[in-house]
């Protein structure tokens, strides 16, 4: 039986606050670089469309390049130092970029260096923060941190994607880094200010085996386990239909149904905030239904509402984006606040960032696949119909979860089978 909740997480728990206000702000800075960069790169270093691409698709690379073994050091070192080592570096990347304008020195080879690295950092803080949050809160607690951190961290992506050009406008894209520089810098001293030490390291004591060995137990653990590889696959079938939509929806929404550039960025901050819906809304109705059939609800049932996307007219017909956009992004952020909980109960702490760098590295492989997609299709069959087929994919990825176990199950299972190779699946009754 649970304990009693003695008041909401964030005002009793003093190490999840920091680490609360730490994401937050993070992420905040991050959704001002995200429109930033490409700005600097336009309208600064006069960029044009290729380098775009190759800007965005550098911040990514690294998932695919040094994912895997990123989750092996993880799971062998301290997370805390490694976050906190990975935020001091990104305050020194970002602030580079205003200060080598100063200098003369700003050129697109630099911003694309500061790219690459800064997501390389970036791969670094994920991994570890993602496996770090179980050891810093109770099993009672995890659920409320999730819904917490996915909902804030999507109030912050709005925010920061709002405001963002409004700094650009106010100070200048360039002097704009400075802000993430800010964020990420609060982080940092977030971070800092946390008493929790983590336990010594379940592998202390064991023989280190090679890198490749253990990220080959990585994958082994997806690729044995049905419930692991039943949501790896599905977030890489998932991001590769979601980002082929964005990748083209701004595109969709000027030149085929005839919005303004501000309207556009409105609409897309209304759409957004679905996500912060859906993380106040999931615990609930997990707790209601069962967490493996509010799953199918957020990630299959609230998908289908992507096909209002591609219906939009002006004027009042505008609502079918915004209608369909803002239930996609509640069920995505709602299926994550559920499936982070059930990765932080069901897999074994110590492969527990080995699990994070190989379900990022299979998912995130599909983003800079899906912005391609995206595109392709819209010159090849013209924008509205690139957006039916990438909508149409959103729902059909939701599909992988009804053919795989999570349909049978009232509930996710939370304790693995004592067999690390074994196939079967402990299925809770679905009464």
């Amino acid at each position: 039986m649970s304990r009693p909740v003695r008041g909401g997480l964030l005002r009793r728990h003093r190490d999840f606050r920091l680490l609360w206000c730490g994401e937050t702000a993070g992420t905040f800075g991050s959704s001002v670089t995200a429109v930033a960069m490409p700005l600097i790169a336009v309208s600064t270093l006069r960029a044009g469309p290729f380098e775009i691409g190759l800007l965005t698709a550098a911040s990514w690379i690294p998932w695919l390049v040094i994912g895997l073994p990123v989750g092996v050091w993880v799971d062998r070192l301290p997370r805390r130092p490694i976050m906190l080592t990975a935020s001091a570096v990104s305050v020194v990347l970002y602030a580079s970029v205003p200060v080598a304008a100063w200098r003369g020195l700003l050129s697109f080879g630099l911003l694309l260096t500061v790219a690459l690295l800064a997501g390389t950092a970036m791969v670094f803080f994920q991994t570890a923060y993602r496996a770090y949050l179980p050891g810093l809160l109770d099993p009672d607690d995890q659920a409320e941190g999730n819904a917490a951190l996915h909902g804030s961290a999507s109030a912050a992506q709005i925010a920061g994607q709002g405001s963002a050009g409004v700094i650009a406008q106010w100070a200048g894209a360039v002097n704009g880094m400075f802000t993430n520089a800010a964020a990420v810098l609060a982080t940092f001293f977030c971070l800092s200010a946390i008493r929790h030490r983590e336990p010594a390291a379940a592998t202390a004591g064991r023989p280190r085996r090679a890198l490749g060995q253990e990220v080959g137990e990585g994958l082994r653990l997806i690729v044995r386990d049905p419930w692991f590889r039943t949501f790896a696959l599905f977030s890489a079938v998932s991001n590769l239909a979601l980002v082929g939509y964005q990748s083209i929806r701004v595109v969709f929404l000027i030149r085929t149904v005839g919005l303004a550039p501000g309207t556009v960025g409105a609409l897309i901050a209304a759409v957004s905030a679905g996500g912060v819906v859906g993380a106040m809304v999931a615990r609930r109705v997990a707790a209601r239904f069962g967490t493996a059939r509010a799953t199918l609800v957020f990630e299959l049932g609230l998908a289908v509402c992507a096909l209002l996307i591609p219906l939009a007219v002006a004027g009042p017909g505008v609502l079918f984006f915004v209608t369909g956009g803002f239930c996609v992004s509640m069920g995505v952020v709602a299926g994550n606040v559920i499936k982070a909980g059930f990765q932080q109960l069901y897999c074994p702490p110590e492969l527990l960032g080995r699990l994070t760098a190989s379900t990022a590295f299979l998912s995130y492989g599909t983003i800079p696949l899906g912005a391609l997609l995206g595109g392709a299709l819209g010159t090849a069959f013209g924008v509205r119909a690139a957006m039916w087929i990438t909508t149409a994919g959103i729902p059909l990825a939701g599909l992988i979860l009804w053919r795989s176990p999570v349909r049978w199950a009232r509930d996710l299972p939370t304790v693995r089978p004592a067999d690390p190779a074994a196939d079967t699946p402990v299925v809770p009754s679905a009464g």
